[in-house]
């Protein structure tokens, strides 16, 4: 149960294998979320990392480095930051880059901390340029230039700042400056759940939502949880609805299978949206090449919507390529779908020419 706020309202919130969190399951969040490094389930290296930073930091009575935690929505980025700053037993302060649309915006923000303070700036690669450069100096320096006035008879007045710690958060590292990347003290990319680990997550929330579940049904939910804590605790909460009204109230296996039936989340994590996009491209192309917007139309969706909610789950689970042709289904959405691909693409890995020789 390790998941992470975002702030940006998009159709993945829609979806009961989204992994944008929408109001809901950040309410239900708060409530689960761990409150130390101890009780935060997976991503292992980095815990040990971040534990060997935070217990130097206090060791030596000084305030942490400056941490950026990159990777997919879900993970536990949010979390990290609130238990960095229970570690170091300081307050934490939250915004995101898109609110920050201006150099003063950060100011403001900045010259109101407390020494010692962690402020979590979520997806902080949507940051304004002018508050980029602004945080280049806060970070390393400690201060800000503050201007007054305006042209020629424009003055930087100084502002001194407490030393605090910055938790920034991206699932798009790559789009960060090199000179914003290097001023972060500790970088860490946070992966996808193996299966266990979800299922340690899933029986510890159940614990916290008093809810009965036994281990096959936990595996059940967490195979199809598509590796992310955030998904497994929203797959656990509608499971257990259907538990409560259409069985005894304890989940297992067959249950859990029954009750995401339902809600038409097949044994791999694929939803009404990825298979549909898959069996347009396999029925109506024959398994492509095709193009994206050609694709989109097909499945009666937004060109962005497929591109940046369907596709990467498909291509990361090996059921979708893309190539510069366009879209290729793999033999494994053929299989998946139970239907036989054609010979031309038998033993391949779905790139290749399916009307060429």
């Amino acid at each position: 149960m390790n998941w992470d706020d975002t702030t940006d309202a998009t159709p993945d919130t829609e979806r009961l294998v989204g992994s944008v969190a929408d109001g809901e399951d950040q309410a239900v969040e708060a409530a689960l979320r761990p409150k130390d490094l101890g009780e935060f389930i997976g991503q292992e290296k980095v815990r040990e990392q971040l534990d060997l930073v935070l217990r130097a930091a206090r060791a030596r009575g000084a305030t942490a480095d400056h941490v950026l935690l990159s990777g997919a929505p879900g993970l536990g980025k949010t979390t990290l930051s609130m238990i960095i700053a229970a570690e170091m037993g300081a307050p934490i302060r939250i915004t995101s880059g898109p609110a920050i649309q201006h150099a003063g915006d950060l100011a403001a923000i900045l010259s109101s901390l407390q020494e010692g303070e962690v402020l979590f700036l979520d997806e902080i690669h949507r940051m304004s340029r002018p508050a980029e450069e602004m945080l280049y100096m806060a970070m390393e320096d400690y201060r800000v230039d503050v201007i007054v006035g305006k042209g020629p008879g424009a003055t930087a007045i100084p502002l001194e700042l407490p030393p605090f710690t910055l938790v920034g958060a991206t699932t798009r590292a790559g789009l960060l400056p090199p000179p914003l990347r290097d001023r972060f003290g500790f970088t860490a990319h946070m992966e996808f759940y193996e299966p266990a680990e979800l299922e340690r997550v899933i029986h510890r929330s159940a614990n916290l939502l008093d809810v009965e579940i036994d281990p096959q049904g936990a595996a059940e939910i967490a195979g199809r949880s598509r590796g992310t804590p955030r998904i497994a605790n929203r797959l656990l909460r509608r499971v257990r609805d259907y538990a409560q009204v259409k069985a005894d109230g304890h989940i297992t296996r067959d249950i859990a299978g029954v009750a995401l039936g339902v809600y038409e989340v097949d044994g791999r994590g694929l939803d009404r949206l990825d298979r549909a996009v898959l069996a347009a491209l396999i029925k109506l192309f024959g398994g492509g090449p095709v193009g994206l917007s050609t694709l989109a139309v097909a499945v009666g969706e937004e060109r962005e919507t497929v591109e940046e909610v369907a596709e990467p789950f498909l291509v990361r689970e090996g059921l979708l390529a893309r190539t510069p042709r366009g879209r290729v289904a793999t033999p494994a959405a053929w299989a998946h779908l139970g239907l036989t691909p054609p010979q031309q693409t038998r033993g391949t890995s779905g790139q290749g020419d399916l009307f060429g020789a």
